[in-house]
């Protein structure tokens, strides 16, 4: 270790001093630049991680659902409570997705021009402007006049109690009655 120690002593006695100040704040600065990397990679895995926490702990109750999903589950409770029906799903299909019409504020200009050229002639141009902008709320979000609910296509409805014809009639015309279909879009099975 004294050997060690004598080396170094009389390493720094032939070097130049400022040579040596220099290589030190070198290294220094090279520590700082590499501290400061990690430190940013790390911070990035963590956000991704907090983000990924977040979404996870959200209830599903928050989450948006779909019209049919909506539909099913409303339709599934009300036949099941029916007598003789026992436990009941339904899948409903839809032609197409809910239709949102957004409020809009038109501006229309008319603007009219009548112009006499040198041998007399008279010209009229006639331009028209119109503006159309989505009207928002509060929050920035489009204010909306009305959804366009989809067109039902078909309903399947299961159901433990359906191999009585009775209970499935009764599922038939109920199913039929609550969302205003024909009775070709509406089939009716038993369960198991």
């Amino acid at each position: 270790m004294e050997n060690l120690i004598n080396k170094l002593k009389e390493h720094f006695k032939k070097t130049n001093n400022n040579e040596f100040i220099r290589n030190i704040l070198i290294i220094f600065i090279i520590g700082i630049m590499i501290f400061i990397f990690a430190d940013m990679i790390n911070d990035g895995r963590n956000k991704t991680v907090d983000i990924r926490e977040n979404v996870i702990e959200e209830p599903s109750s928050l989450m948006p659902t779909d019209y049919s999903t909506v539909l099913e589950k409303k339709l599934a409770d009300i036949l099941s409570q029916l007598k003789g029906v026992g436990e009941v799903n339904v899948m409903i299909t839809l032609e197409e997705t809910t239709e949102i019409v957004p409020a809009f504020n038109t501006t229309k200009n008319n603007e009219t021009t009548k112009e006499t050229d040198s041998q007399g002639g008279t010209r009229e141009v006639v331009r028209e402007d119109m503006t159309i902008q989505v009207v928002t709320g509060d929050e920035g979000a489009p204010i909306v006049l009305k959804e366009i609910k989809p067109t039902i296509k078909g309903v399947i409805v299961i159901a433990e109690g359906a191999e009585d014809l009775s209970v499935k009639e009764m599922l038939y015309e109920a199913v039929k009655t609550v969302l205003g279909i024909p009775g070709n879009r509406v089939e009716v099975y038993s369960g198991k």
